[in-house]
C-alpha cells in the first residue's frame, strides 16, 4: 500500500528539514507539497482593509509560491510520485482541509521551536495541525 503524504512547506529551514526527512524516510510515498497563501499574513500586511490590490497580492504570491514549491520538490529524486497544490487561508485549517478532502494518510510538517511567550501570542501552526488531524502528523525540527 502506498503512503500518502502531505507536507506542508513554506520555505523556512524547518519545513526544508521535513522536506528532507520525507524524501529519505518514504522514498516509495505518494508526496504533495502544499503550500498556503494566508491573506490574512500577506496581503493586509500590505495593502490593509478595504483595498483592492487584492489580485496584485494574489498574483505576486502565487509566483512565489510556485518558486518555493519547486525548491521542495527539488529534494526528492527523479523517479518520486511528487505533486504541488497551493491553497488560500488560514494555514492550520487549510492543511486539515486538504488532508481530509484528499484522503491523506499521514501530514508532515517543520516546526519553529517556539516557546514561552512567543508560542503563546504567535500561535503554533503544527500544534493545531496536531490537534485537530484526521490523521497522522508528523512534526520535524
Amino acid at each position: 500500500m502506498t503512503h500518502r503524504i502531505l507536507l506542508a512547506y513554506d520555505g523556512t529551514p524547518p519545513a526544508l528539514a521535513a522536506t528532507e526527512w520525507v524524501a529519505k524516510t518514504f522514498p516509495d510515498a505518494s508526496v504533495t507539497i502544499l503550500t498556503v497563501l494566508d491573506p490574512m499574513e500577506g496581503f493586509l500586511d500590505t495593502f490593509g482593509y478595504g483595498s483592492d490590490q487584492y489580485d496584485v497580492w494574489r498574483e505576486e504570491t502565487e509566483t512565489a509560491a510556485n518558486e518555493l514549491l519547486d525548491e521542495a520538490v527539488s529534494a526528492f529524486g527523479a523517479d518520486a510520485d511528487v505533486s504541488t497544490a497551493t491553497q488560500t487561508g488560514q494555514v492550520p485549517r487549510a492543511i486539515i482541509k486538504y488532508a481530509t478532502e484528499h484522503d491523506i494518510d499521514h501530514i508532515v510538517m517543520g516546526s519553529h521551536g517556539r516557546t514561552g511567550v512567543s508560542r503563546v501570542l504567535l500561535g503554533s501552526v503544527a500544534e493545531a495541525v496536531v490537534r485537530r488531524s484526521p490523521s497522522t502528523v508528523t512534526v520535524v525540527r
